[in-house]
């Protein structure tokens, strides 16, 4: 059995390091002092089990979680993770949007606004790593 929890894990830590990279580790590691039991748990069965399986492609598991933490309208901060993710594993920034605004018509136009906010912030945020980014290679 604890073989099988080991794959588990290192399967759903491969998967979150795929996805998130380094945003899902510090999720991970900020879990740890409170509750690492849950930190496995998240690790295990959403990336080991879950996010693993063949049927969805990364792409696609990525819009339908956007579109449900969206529609939760009390989850930004895992919002703002999944948007990030999405951007990762290949969603373009009018592809989020437009997830945003097909919730309004389910969820209503507050959790899609809260929505647009987070994909806003996350956005904007990227574009200053970027030019960040940019601005260090050409000083090197």
């Amino acid at each position: 059995m604890e073989h099988a929890q080991n794959d588990r894990y290192t399967r759903g830590w491969n998967k979150l390091k795929e996805i998130d990279g380094a945003t899902g580790e510090k999720v991970i590691a900020a879990l740890a002092p409170i509750a690492p039991d849950f930190g496995r748990l998240l690790i295990e069965f959403g990336f080991g089990d879950i996010y693993s399986r063949p049927q969805l492609d990364l792409r696609s598991r990525e819009i339908a979680t956007i579109a449900s933490l969206a529609t939760l309208g009390c989850a930004q901060p895992q919002l703002k993770v999944h948007i990030e993710a999405a951007l990762n594993v290949g969603c373009t920034r009018d592809e989020i949007v437009e997830v945003f605004m097909q919730m309004a018509l389910y969820a209503g136009f507050p959790a899609a606004l809260n929505a647009l906010f987070a994909a806003r912030e996350v956005f904007e945020r990227r574009d200053v790593e970027e030019a960040c980014g940019e601005a260090a290679g050409e000083a090197a």
